[in-house]
């Protein structure tokens, strides 16, 4: 029964990163389009979401140029994290 609580944690945080990625690739695709009136909402939305973890990268990587290098080492910081957390999934035998 342990197992298969700890599974179905790491699965539900494994989906909750996979979620937050998706989130944040929408935020990042949408700010090329900071004009138009559909993606203003649409940001205003999710910024409060996403601002805080990409803050955390933005704090020592500046944008240089006008284009934010800090969200591609945010993106890869969490899919590392959700590899690990699959890989430390423990395989339940089907019992």
């Amino acid at each position: 029964m342990d197992t298969a609580i700890t599974q179905l944690i790491f699965q539900t945080l494994s989906a909750f990163l996979n979620i937050y990625l998706v989130l944040i690739f929408i935020r990042i695709l949408l700010s090329w389009f900071q004009t138009a009136q559909w993606a203003y909402s649409a940001m205003s939305f999710l910024s409060p979401i996403t601002d805080p973890y990409l803050n955390i990268f933005r704090s020592f990587i500046p944008p240089l140029g006008g284009i934010d290098f800090s969200a591609i080492l945010a993106i890869f910081a969490l899919q590392f994290v959700a590899r690990i957390l699959t890989s430390l999934t423990p395989v339940s035998t089907g019992f």
